[in-house]
């Protein structure tokens, strides 16, 4: 039984904008160290598994982990956030990002290593689900779009910028590996205090019986199935007895999980949610984005090292003209969307632009030119600048109050979901056309598994490497393209339902007192 008691602090007036703007300044704040943990150690990996003794199997799971905690655990806390504090559920995931980073800086092995990656994982789920539902609840659906910008823009630094930070720290000798995993801390640490002194929200007294059963079944279900996707065609192969057992097993949860859901007092995710066409719709949208962007865009830093012969920093600096095109995109449908209240045309010309954007990348070789390259990523960021944040912005709109951290947390789920998914089987296709245009040979026996120096490769041999890391990289993009057409067809079908103009807390008192 669920008896619900409206605080009656909860019909306050909504902050003014100096108070919105000081409690904003945390949440992206901390949403930039989440990120971060995700992205920074890309270029620094090959030294951190040298320097710990680790080995290809360790590899993976550094960066596994980290995903897999994350993703399984964003239906959970978004679960939480509509039942206690959320100003303490994310000072709580900050806390323990703060404390998985400080582990992994003084790792001296790499079980330790991967063990505060799990953490990191955790408290990064939190800080993905909590930010976005905490801007719900203080702003009404019509304001969300003058800030959502800022968050898809910080969104996407944290994404493409890691990975320059990391080479950054990696090149610089009085530094090292190890302040990938420090440069977080201050920045988490001081997010928890701004928040504890800007951020002001009502909490709702709700006893509960909270749905143990259905979330362990949900976490191990995903978990199992994130673990297949990570490690299929690398580890073992697509028909394996640990594909019947990863993935059949995951899948049997899952089910089990939805058997559960639906007979629970409080489910973690209530499946009558998905009765909301809005919600059906934005979720399918945001898996398929998390496909077709994560899973062609990761690869880009690879493709300026190995295709074009670039170092990790440059790698990185030449990423930021994807960067721009986002954050002037995200920032002006944003403001454009709160001065009209209308959205859905910048959802489907983002989706547009997308697939545009990674068609033009499927033409990208050893020899495409830099110019050009950055006008299609250009494309590419103007169209996600558009539609990542817009997609949360739609479904928050469309459902009760009561449900804001549940159908957010949905669309952050399925998002990382498609993500971790698209990374590992376009990562298994570059892997096995590597292999197929250069043999074992100079690849050094792995079968595109291992991932070649250049500096160590004669001339010929290196040449063969950049043209075929070149070729199999613009082939991921002609992958990725009908995958993000597929989200033009979803955001198409979405109804142009009118920007609320209460608050979340307003919202909710009202569905109260009713």
């Amino acid at each position: 039984m669920t008896t619900t008691a409206a605080a009656p602090e909860q019909a306050s007036v909504a902050p003014n904008k100096s108070v919105v703007l000081q409690a904003l300044s945390g949440l992206m704040m901390g949403m930039f160290v989440a990120i971060l943990a995700s992205t920074v150690v890309a270029n620094a990996l090959p030294r951190i598994i040298s320097e710990l003794g680790g080995s290809q199997a360790s590899y993976t799971w550094v960066v596994t982990t980290e995903l897999l905690a994350m993703t399984a655990t964003v239906p959970l806390w978004g679960k939480l956030s509509d039942l206690y504090s959320k100003k303490l559920l994310i000072q709580l995931s900050l806390g323990l990002f703060v404390i998985g980073s400080l582990v992994a800086g003084f790792a001296d092995s790499m079980g330790v290593l991967i063990a505060s990656r799990i953490a990191q994982g955790i408290g990064a789920g939190g800080l993905t689900a909590l930010a976005q539902v905490i801007m719900a609840a203080i702003l009404s659906p019509r304001e969300l779009g003058r800030y959502s910008g800022l968050f898809g823009g910080v969104f996407m630094v944290g994404t493409v910028a890691g990975p320059l930070i990391g080479g950054v720290l990696v090149d610089t000798s009085w530094l090292g590996w190890r302040w990938c995993f420090f440069i977080g801390v201050p920045l988490a640490v001081a997010a928890i205090i701004l928040l504890q002194r800007t951020l002001n929200l009502p909490v709702a007294r709700r006893k509960v019986k909270i749905d143990y059963l259905g979330a362990f079944l949900i976490t191990a279900g995903v978990s199992l199935t994130l673990v297949w996707s990570s490690l299929v065609g690398k580890q073992f192969e697509w028909m394996s007895g640990a594909t019947l057992g990863l993935l059949g097993g995951g899948l049997l949860i899952l089910a089990l999980a939805v058997f559960v859901e639906s007979r629970a007092a409080e489910p973690i995710v209530p499946l009558t949610i998905f009765r909301n066409r809005t919600v059906t719709l934005t979720t399918v949208a945001s898996f398929l984005v998390g496909v077709s962007m994560f899973g062609g865009t990761v690869f880009l830093s690879q493709y300026f090292q190995l295709a074009l012969g670039h170092t990790p920093t440059v790698a990185g600096l030449l990423s930021l003209p994807m960067i721009v095109g986002m954050l002037v995109s995200s920032t002006i449908a944003g403001q454009r969307i709160s001065k009209t209240g209308r959205w859905k045309h910048f959802l489907v010309a983002g989706a547009v632009l997308m697939t545009v954007g990674l068609a033009l990348l499927g033409t990208i070789d050893a020899h495409t030119s830099l110019v050009l390259l950055g006008a299609y990523m250009v494309l590419l960021g103007v169209g996600m600048g558009m539609l990542m944040q817009n997609l949360v912005l739609a479904a928050q709109n469309d459902v009760p109050a009561k449900d804001l951290g549940t159908a957010t947390s949905v669309l952050s789920f399925f998002r990382s979901l498609g993500g971790t998914i698209g990374v590992s089987a376009l990562g298994a296709v570059l892997a096995s056309n590597v292999a197929g245009k250069l043999g074992t040979a100079t690849t050094g026996g792995g079968g595109g598994e291992s991932v070649p120096n250049l500096a160590h490769l004669s001339d010929q041999a290196r040449l063969a490497v950049q043209e075929a890391y070149g070729s199999a990289t613009g082939e991921l993009f002609l992958i990725s393209a009908p995958i993000a057409l597929l989200v033009v067809v979803a955001v198409v079908f979405l109804r142009a339902i009118p920007l609320k103009t209460q608050s979340g807390m307003d919202r909710l008192a009202e569905e109260s007192a009713a």
